[in-house]
């Protein structure tokens, strides 16, 4: 995503032998999110990678003191100082944006929403799994609730860096994402929508869409589908999860391809029982893999 680029502040410092080139610039991030604006304190020098202060509007609510660039003005005026004092200090503990780990690549992800291994929504997984199989493609099930993941904590700092404030077990969930050809979420109806684990997943996201937005790339031609049962009658039941996965499906940069809803699971018991239905399922992934 393209950003307006305002410079705001430029100074050249001299400090231990080495000139250090210190900009504040704003950004314009009005495409994210409205209003949303950074400050980049910036410190380069030739032959080093640069050092980087970043913060963004959405990080200040309403109850806290200050601005985005207050404390932007205010690190300027402290790295000023400490390039000609300690400039080692500084790109120390402001190193670059990291890299995000590796895309892993493969032709079919599922999100497994269930925290039931033994439920319809693990025998809707096993078909979309065989037919991966029977294609000759890769495949992968990621279980959310058997994972580390923090709750979001709607902090917005991965907008400065690309990546979320957390270390957990969203970073390998985020890879896998990344390298993904066509992603299923896969999620029973728990109180009208989607269960908790895979809820942790979605919001977490957010990074990963920081990340897009920040200039990463994701595999070329994301597909999507959704996968739903619900134990009781009438389509209604899936208003809201259809709503959450197609909002999950947007921050992920993914094209809604299809979906697989199967109602009145209560009284059916077994999906298996549904004539015509895993062919049908099966017949849907394969020809997304295809193409």
């Amino acid at each position: 995503m393209e950003q307006d680029r305002e410079l705001l502040i430029t100074k050249t410092i001299s400090g231990t032998g080495i000139v250090y080139e210190l900009t504040l610039h704003r950004e314009d991030f009005s495409a994210c999110y409205p209003g949303m604006q950074r400050y980049v304190v910036e410190a380069a020098a030739q032959g080093q990678e640069p050092a980087r202060f970043i913060t963004n509007t959405y990080e200040y609510s309403p109850l806290l003191p200050g601005s985005a660039e207050s404390a932007a003005r205010q690190v300027f005026a402290v790295w000023e100082v400490g390039l000609i004092t300690d400039p080692a200090a500084i790109f120390r503990e402001y190193a670059s944006r990291p890299h995000p780990a590796m895309p892993e690549e493969v032709d079919l992800l599922i999100l497994q929403g269930s925290p039931r291994p033994d439920g319809n929504c693990a025998i809707l997984s096993e078909w979309a799994l065989e037919a991966a199989r029977e294609a000759g493609r890769t495949s992968r099930v990621i279980y959310p609730h058997d994972l580390d993941i923090h709750p979001c904590i709607g902090c917005y700092q991965c907008y400065n860096m690309g990546t979320c404030v957390y270390r957990d077990d969203m970073d390998e969930i985020i890879a896998a994402v990344r390298g993904a050809r066509l992603i299923i979420a896969c999620s029973p109806v728990y109180s009208n929508t989607v269960p908790a684990g895979l809820k942790l997943v979605i919001d977490r996201m957010q990074a990963y869409h920081a990340e897009r937005a920040l200039g990463g790339e994701g595999r070329p031609g994301l597909k999507a589908l959704m996968y739903s049962v619900a134990g009781r009658r009438g389509r209604e039941n899936f208003t809201c999860v259809t709503k959450v996965l197609a909002a999950f499906f947007h921050t992920i940069g993914a094209v809604p391809a299809g979906e697989v809803l199967i109602d009145s699971a209560d009284s059916i018991r077994d999906i298996r029982t549904i004539k015509g239905e895993e062919e049908a399922v099966k017949a849907q992934v394969k020809r997304h893999l295809r193409g």
